[in-house]
């Protein structure tokens, strides 16, 4: 039996919206920008419609993309996590985003808590440990609430602190910084625990290590990038 397409009853081509729900989420603009950017292609969308679209496909897309990657990246995910907490703030009070990358910039997850304590540390490493394993090496800040988290869960992997040792996964909130800024920060904690489940996915896809790969091998990575984005729900 055949997996009907999400795209069904939408007037608008599954192409469209796929372009759309991209730009949105990749780059720094807002919903109007992204409406007089898809007026100068000539495809008529209004920004209310833009965002139905992001907010019906976006975690569709990103879980097609987290199922594709999650069983290539198991084992190799497993050798050292960069973790770090950064503050948010939802409504004009302050939240925590708590991500993990991997050595390779992959980002293995992110969660959204009120505090900043040993509860959220905890709360934080089950979530990722459930879904990726135990890692060999862990790479944090000098917060406390880390090494007693990882004590109580019993990983016995060696963690790292230091002063640039952690610059990974403090250079990757960048994107994200530039999208809340766009968005003119955020109004409720299951929004921003929505957005950077989405947002994280699709970094991942596009993020092909421009500074470590030639021109020719860029250009390869990034076309399989944006044909493999433009097959997605596609049944």
């Amino acid at each position: 039996m055949n997996k009907q397409s999400p795209f069904k009853y939408f007037k608008t081509s599954p192409e469209v919206i796929r372009l759309a729900v991209m730009l949105y989420i990749r780059f720094p603009l807002s919903l109007r920008k992204l409406e007089d950017l898809l007026h100068e292609r000539r495809i008529d969308a209004s920004h209310e419609t833009v965002r139905y679209w992001w907010n019906r496909f976006g975690p569709m897309f990103a879980a097609e993309i987290r199922r594709r990657r999650v069983q290539q990246l198991r084992a190799s995910s497993k050798w050292k996590w960069h973790v770090d907490e950064f503050f948010v703030k939802v409504n004009g009070k302050r939240h925590y985003l708590w991500r993990a990358l991997d050595h390779e910039g992959e980002v293995l997850d992110a969660v959204v808590t009120q505090c900043r304590n040993k509860a959220a540390a905890l709360k934080f490493l089950k979530k990722l440990m459930k879904r990726r394993g135990k890692a060999e090496n862990v790479v944090t800040d000098r917060f406390a609430s880390y090494r007693a988290a990882r004590r109580e869960l019993g990983a016995t992997g060696k963690q790292q602190t230091g002063r640039w040792l952690n610059n990974r996964v403090e250079n990757s909130h960048l994107p994200f910084r530039r999208r809340e800024r766009a968005m003119q920060r955020f109004r409720h904690m299951r929004s921003l625990q929505k957005f950077a489940f989405v947002h994280s996915s699709v970094y991942n896809h596009f993020n092909q290590e421009r500074s470590l790969a030639s021109r020719d091998i860029f250009k390869l990575t990034r076309a399989a990038a944006i044909s493999e984005w433009r097959q997605l729900c596609s049944g």
